[in-house]
Formats: C-alpha cells, structure tokens, sequence
C-alpha cells in the first residue's frame, strides 16, 4: 500500500493529538481529585452523583433553615424565661402589699414596683430579632405588637400568624408564636366567666364559674340563654339566678355555701363564703385574660391605699388578681415550654441531617473521589507513550530512500 506524505503526517499528527488529549484528559482527573467529571466517563455513575448532590444541597438547605429556626425559638425561650422573672416579682410585690400594716406611702412605693415590672414585661413583649423585626407580632414583624394607653391598659397590635420553616422533606416548625397566643390568650382562672360584684358585704366570691356542657349553651342572638348573668341573694339562702333577659334560670330557699349551682345552659358556678341578704353580682363571659390586664388589676389594686371603701371587697379582688397572676406564670411557662419542644424538634432533626450527610458523603466519595495513586500511574503511562510518539515521529519523518543509496 502506497503512502503519501500527506497522509502520513495527517495520521501522526492525529496520534499525537490523542496522546495530549488523554494526558490533558489525566490532568483534570487528577488536579480535580474526581474520577467521574461528565457523563461519558460513566453514564450510570454520573446519574447516581446527581442524585446524591441533589439530597446534599437539600439538606444543606434544610441546615440553613434549621439555623435560623433555632435563632428564633432560642430567642423566645430567652424572652419567656425574662418575663417569669418579671411576674415573679410583680408576685412577691403583691402579696407583700396585702399586709394590713403598710401606709398610703408604702403601698404607693410598691405601686410604683409594680408599674416597673409592667414596663419590663412590655420590653419582653415588644423584643426584637437580629433583624430588627418583632418576634410577638405575628405576620406583621415591622408593627410594634403591644402600645401602652395612658390609663395603663396594653393593646395588641400585631395578627395570629405563624411563620414556618422546613427543616426537612416532610418536617415544617413554627419559628414563631404571635403575641395573642403568648401574652393574651391566658386561661380565665375562674373558668368561662369573669364576676362583676354589684353589692358584696359578706366578702363572697366566685370560685368557679365554667360551661361544663357546651352543646346547652346556645349564645345565639334570640335562641335563648344570652351570656350575661346575674346571682341575687334575698337572704343567706334564698338565691334567683336571671339571665340578661331576666329570665330565672335558677331559684332556691336552700342555698348552702359551696354549693354547686348547674344552670340549664351547660353552666356550672361555686361560690366560696357565706352570703348575706342584698349581696349580687353579675357574670359576663371571659374566657381569656390577658397578663397586661392582670398587671394593670393589680396596680388598680394598689393605688386603693390602705383604707379601701369596702375592705370584703378589696380582700375578693386581691384573691381573684393573685390567681390570675399564677394563672399568668402558668401560661408563660407553657409558652416556654412550646418552644422548647420545639428546639428539641430542631436539634433532633439537624442530628438526623449529619447522619445522613455522612452516609451521602460516603457514597458520593465511593463514585466521585480519585484513586491518586491509579490515576498518577495513569498518567505517567499516557505520558511516556506521548513521548514515545513524539519521537517516533520526529525519527521517521526524516527518513527517506537517500539513506539506503
């Protein structure tokens, strides 16, 4: 077979070519530290490291989320753990002012306290993220959630929303509790109904006021049992219980202390004390108290000064204010724990992530990771043969029939 000169430097040339590509080819294995770059190295590698790249960038994702999750509920737990403090003190202050022997001057001394602890605890409420954005206003992060008026009472400002993260495929955590769940939605501790006492000599009180049957309690505007109630006593035992419409719901010439008293409407009242004729009062629905409302109760308390004009009452209200006042610490410690179940969710799932990642890496490292050792000895083959072309070449070109003549 003849062969040109054209083409015997065309078919060198493209061996050469060869030969630096595969050294090029070993170079960026090797400067990579990856044994599989693209899909024609191996097909069915490459689609299984996709696969693990994708879990990988999601969970890191997912880490991110995490982090800013646990900021959050950290945050929270930090600023319900303040306001416990807070209303322990305003507590120990309120019971220190029920003591008979304190002046107008002291009690206006632990006032002055307990108008202190009311201004902490609206610091706590209105506290703020790194980002400048409020933790207790719902949806609404750029809106103050709690405003104080000037006759001391504090309105929620902020909405019911709760924000969520995903720190995982099927794993979603609230990063925040609006300001209503935390500070105002606090369980009435006398039940459904708040008492409102018109006249009360004997020093009665309300010890529990609750709808026990709420399929009987038909609130509905002209379907009978409207919500307020009044309790009347004509004499020690003689009580009429009448609806707002003045309907009686309940009447007797028998009444004892501590009785049970079970309306028509699914209702159930006890009063504590023994009556006296003339004693009444009403009951309106409350099933919530705010703790803002409950500090503000208790400053109202204190300002009396130390000669109440009717000092039954005044006892009845310092009981009422100081159960409330743990029903208050109870919420808030139910809110702290909230978000320590939820820090607890948080941690357990970033556990779960680095398990995962190591198993991720592992395999990703088993398909992807270069061998250095097979891959140097790789290239150094490819390198002496692109010597050895390259020399071949250069000794054959010269060659001609003028070396033999």
């Amino acid at each position: 077979m003849r062969v040109s000169t054209a083409q015997f430097y065309f078919q060198n040339s493209l061996q050469l070519s060869n030969q630096q590509s595969n050294v090029n080819d070993q170079i960026k294995y090797i400067s990579s530290g990856k044994d599989v770059l693209t899909a024609k190295d191996d097909a069915v590698a490459y689609g299984t490291l996709t696969g693990y790249k994708s879990e990988l960038g999601n969970i890191d994702k997912y880490q991110r989320n995490i982090t800013q999750a646990e900021n959050r509920n950290s945050l929270q737990d930090t600023s319900f753990d303040n306001a416990e403090r807070v209303l322990q003190q305003l507590k120990q202050t309120f019971i220190q002012a029920n003591n008979g022997t304190l002046s107008d001057e002291d009690l206006a001394s632990l006032g002055d306290l307990i108008l202190n602890s009311q201004s902490e605890l609206l610091d706590v409420a209105n506290s703020k993220d790194e980002t400048g954005g409020y933790i207790f206003s719902g949806y609404q992060i750029d809106v103050q959630p709690f405003a104080i008026q000037p006759d001391n009472t504090v309105s929620y400002q902020g909405d019911s929303g709760v924000r969520e993260l995903q720190i995982a495929k099927n794993v979603m955590v609230e990063t925040n509790q609006p300001g209503d769940d935390a500070f105002v939605n606090v369980k009435n501790a006398l039940g459904d109904f708040s008492p409102i006492y018109n006249t009360n000599t004997s020093g009665i009180s309300v010890n529990k006021a609750e709808i026990n049957n709420p399929s009987l309690n038909n609130v509905t505007p002209g379907a009978g049992y409207p919500p307020n109630y009044n309790f009347s006593f004509t004499s020690s035992t003689d009580l009429t219980v009448t609806d707002a419409d003045g309907d009686v719901m309940f009447n007797t010439t028998t009444y004892t202390p501590g009785q049970l008293i079970s309306l028509p409407n699914g209702m159930e009242v006890q009063i504590n004390g023994n009556p006296l004729p003339g004693d009444n009062f009403d009951l309106a629905p409350e099933q919530n108290i705010s703790v803002f409302d409950t500090v503000k109760r208790a400053i109202d308390w204190v300002s009396v000064g130390a000669n109440p004009t009717n000092s039954a009452q005044h006892a009845v209200d310092y009981g009422e204010i100081l159960e409330q006042i743990d029903a208050s610490l109870n919420h808030i410690t139910s809110r702290r724990t909230e978000a320590g179940v939820r820090l607890q969710l948080i941690e357990n799932q970033g556990d779960n992530h680095q398990d995962t990642v190591l198993y991720l890496e592992q395999g990703r490292s088993n398909i992807e990771d270069l061998d250095f050792a097979k891959a140097v000895a790789t290239f150094e083959q490819s390198q002496v043969a692109l010597q050895a072309a390259q020399q071949t070449f250069v000794q054959v070109k010269n060659l001609s029939l003028f070396n033999y003549i």
